[in-house]
């Protein structure tokens, strides 16, 4: 590779100077997820020679994270594939082969994803009693027909009223509630165990959305949200395969693990201090000096790049953009980053000696008769365990053994992710006993959780958008720096990805992968002449 002196005049033109004599541009990726890898990967495949992929943990995959338990195979990240038609995730498990072990069953039921499409979910209540499947049938059938009105707002630029306060959880709970009570067939106990379940699929809603409550989610830009046609998938011997295929033509010196990136110093943005501090590098060559971007390493090393692109999630973004950045991002940016929202969704394996629950199970649902009338889904630290809306089965139990999968989210996650596994443990294995009825189901002979929301390196599971927020400010937070527009400087020196910046995919593991693909080809068109 061929490199140059970059000249302190040359700033108007991205490929002035060294670069117009062909150097190589320097890319650095922070973060090797699927976006950062899709990014990477195409990089070097187009023929950028010059890329390098930091990452602060010890491992690649990001929010993808597989574990190995026996023979089985756990997902703590990511689980399912979202559709199929299109879908770069499927297509890279499927021309892989990666998919030749799944089975019908293994799909999605409505958009709630299962492990299993065949049996019933039971709906338990917490004087362990078992809903009756006509009513819970009944309920379902209201409720997702509300669901879809929350669409049309969007989809049909219905205007929002001032009662539902833009909220998805506001709007369902009001419209459900009513016509619950409005039932001339129904009796009253059995409008209770129905309004009871509002509480209880808005939980559910709540761990598919990962916000804290459906409450916070915005009404407005709910339906924008779009579904890739097909059946949902899991791979069976597990989603990290993907990130391995992705990190396949990646050489291994690319990626430097344990590499904590401190502060993104761009737009020629470099101190004094960091200057002096780059003359006693004697890694760091003369004519580096003038680059557009330094990365500063929390090991004091400091790397120059062209351009960097910033994978890290929006929940780290929220807790360090400040620091992250040198100077600082534009208030368009930091206020985009500011209202969307993004929450923690954990998951509970338990796994046992034998099943205690029927073989047409395929989940058990809880429904605390006790919130029936209740607004708020916030539980005082001590009653965290009641924001567990469910576990499933996991099937087929030839492959997975006798095991639940936990769902909670929210602040109540928070909660949990600072109790030890014993604690967890017991704290399930009584609310087993209690809605199931029976006080002689044993304690779990292990247990498995993740811990996404106090993780430092990722501050929460995926994005959504909050109440006060739109599809525009996933636009502003996926533009790069500096702003063409207001800015004579090199163009995209600080580029985002990641499943936060895809507008219609956010909180999937295809948006991520194709927001990695975005901005390698924002490069590839603009180096295209250099490339050829």
């Amino acid at each position: 590779m061929q490199s140059c002196e970059i000249s302190a005049d040359s700033t108007d033109d991205p490929l002035s100077s060294g670069l117009r004599r062909k150097r190589q541009p320097r890319i650095v990726v922070i973060g090797a997820g699927l976006a950062g890898l899709s990014a990477a990967k195409a990089l070097l495949e187009s023929g950028f020679a010059d890329v390098t992929v930091l990452e602060a943990t010890d491992r690649i995959g990001g929010r993808v994270q597989s574990v190995q338990l026996g023979h089985a195979t756990f997902e703590l990240g990511a689980t399912w594939i979202h559709g199929s038609h299109g879908n770069p995730v499927y297509h890279l498990a499927e021309d892989n082969g990666l998919l030749e072990e799944t089975t019908d069953s293994e799909r999605s039921v409505g958009r709630i994803s299962l492990y299993s499409k065949n049996g019933v979910a039971y709906h338990l209540t917490n004087s362990g009693q078992r809903i009756p499947k006509d009513v819970v049938e009944e309920f379902s059938d209201l409720y997702n027909e509300v669901y879809n009105l929350t669409q049309e707002f969007f989809q049909r630029g219905k205007p929002v009223n001032a009662e539902s306060q833009n909220s998805v959880g506001v709007f369902t709970r009001d419209v459900v509630r009513k016509r619950v009570k409005a039932d001339p067939d129904d009796t009253e106990a059995v409008k209770r165990l129905k309004l009871a379940m509002i509480q209880q699929y808005l939980k559910v809603e709540s761990c598919e959305s990962s916000s804290h409550s459906m409450d916070e989610v915005s009404l407005s830009e709910f339906g924008e949200w779009t579904e890739i046609p097909g059946a949902h998938h899991v791979i069976p011997c597990g989603f990290i395969k993907i990130v391995e295929i992705l990190a396949r033509s990646i050489p291994k010196s690319v990626i430097q693990l344990r590499k904590p990136v401190k502060c993104i110093h761009w737009n020629q943005s470099v101190s004094k201090e960091i200057e002096r501090v780059a003359d006693h590098n004697s890694d760091l060559p003369e004519e580096n000096k003038g680059s557009n971007v330094f990365v500063e390493c929390e090991d004091c090393e400091f790397i120059p790049a062209d351009h960097v692109i910033v994978t890290v999630s929006l929940g780290v973004l929220k807790k360090r953009h400040e620091s992250l950045f040198h100077p600082r991002l534009p208030e368009e940016k930091v206020m985009a980053i500011e209202k969307l929202g993004i929450n923690t969704t954990d998951k509970i394996f338990l796994e046992f000696e034998e099943p205690f629950w029927s073989s047409e199970c395929n989940s058990i649902q809880f429904v605390w008769e006790d919130e029936a009338e209740s607004e708020s889904l916030t539980y005082p630290e001590e009653l965290w365990y009641k924001k567990i809306c469910s576990f499933d089965v996991l099937y087929p139990p030839e492959r997975y053994g006798h095991v639940l999968s936990g769902w909670i989210c929210g602040e109540e996650a928070l909660i949990m992710e600072k109790c030890d596994d014993e604690t967890v443990a017991e704290t399930c294995t009584e609310m087993l006993r209690k809605f199931t009825g029976n006080p002689n189901i044993p304690k779990p002979r292990r247990i498995l959780r993740s811990s996404w929301g106090s993780n430092p390196h990722f501050r929460g599971s995926y994005s959504y958008t909050q109440v006060g927020s739109s599809g525009a400010d996933v636009e502003k937070l996926a533009k790069p720096l500096p702003y063409a527009e207001s800015s004579k400087a090199p163009p995209m020196q600080v580029m985002f990805s990641g499943e936060a910046t895809h507008r219609k995919y956010y909180s999937t593991t295809h948006g991520a992968v194709l927001s990695g693909q975005r901005e390698a080809a924002r490069l590839i068109e603009m180096y295209q002449d250099l490339l050829q």
